[in-house]
């Protein structure tokens, strides 16, 4: 790898977060229990007058003030949009864009690569029962139910429809966690792979890199790597295999896309492709 290249796909190999064992897990607490319960009541797309209002203000306030945010907080950078432009007409038809899931934030940059389209995204059920749950829920988030057969049969075909009908932009982060400035990318879900081929719409392949931020940056964010989001070209489900084979085909196609978007030869990544209740591999 180049110099160049180094500097583009830098590695933080951060110390300071806690990584869990098995590479779905999360390490963040929610310290809130709203005491939501996700059964079949529960409306996992909420379309009440009120709830659609706030939505459209809090969504006019991150399409002028978010993105500068991640420029200025994250050092955000934007590679491959022209393929945004190029898929434009896919893209209003229905969408499940995957990446690795690496800030707190960097949802606000699928945000703004999807604007004018309003994306949603699966979220941990804890999540939406915690202190952010207002936001998370009115930038798109749908919380996957656990422990609650009613309440899975109810989101399944909320999502479906949300695919399906309203032609939407799901995205969703395969990995199935949140671990902060980490290079490898994690076995993915199947999850994404299910919904695209359920609905017969392409994945649009998304990946976050490092770069080595500046000291200012560091000193007042406290973070020692700036963001670059790249986007990939459409992949497309093979639906001449049976359900089960076209999903793992769809899996480990998005897996390598992301991968060499994040500047990771597949054959090179500690991790495969599906996820198999895989362990935490410690590199360095």
């Amino acid at each position: 790898m180049t110099k160049n290249k180094k500097e583009e796909y830098f590695d933080p190999k951060p110390t300071k977060y806690p990584f869990p064992e098995n590479t779905d897990e999360h390490y963040l607490k929610i310290k809130k229990d709203n005491g939501a319960i996700f059964d079949e009541n529960y409306h996992f797309i909420d379309k009440s007058r009120g709830f659609r209002f706030q939505d459209r203000i809090v969504r006019i306030l991150l399409s002028i003030i978010g993105y500068l945010i991640a420029r200025i907080a994250m050092g955000l950078k934007v590679k491959g949009k022209k393929y945004i432009k190029e898929h434009k007409a896919e893209l209003k038809n229905g969408v499940v864009s995957v990446s690795n899931h690496i800030n707190l934030f960097d949802y606000m940059s699928i945000l703004y690569i999807a604007k004018p389209i309003k994306p949603r995204t699966l979220v941990w059920a804890k999540n939406i029962k915690g202190e952010s749950s207002w936001f998370i829920r009115h930038v798109g988030g749908i919380p996957i139910p656990e422990d609650n057969v009613g309440g899975a049969l109810a989101y399944y075909k909320t999502v479906n429809n949300f695919l399906s009908e309203e032609k939407g932009w799901l995205h969703i982060y395969a990995e199935g966690s949140m671990w902060e400035y980490y290079k490898p990318i994690r076995p993915f879900k199947r999850g994404a792979a299910y919904f695209a081929i359920k609905n017969n719409k392409p994945v649009l392949p998304i990946a976050f890199s490092y770069r080595k931020c500046g000291w200012l940056r560091k000193l007042l964010f406290k973070t020692n790597a700036s963001i670059t989001l790249h986007v990939g070209e459409l992949i497309y489900p093979n639906l001449e295999l049976g359900e089960k084979e076209a999903i793992k085909d769809l899996t480990i196609k998005t897996h390598d896309a992301v991968c060499r978007l994040a500047g990771i030869e597949p054959s090179k990544n500690i991790y495969g492709a599906i996820y198999n209740n895989d362990k935490r591999v410690d590199y360095y």
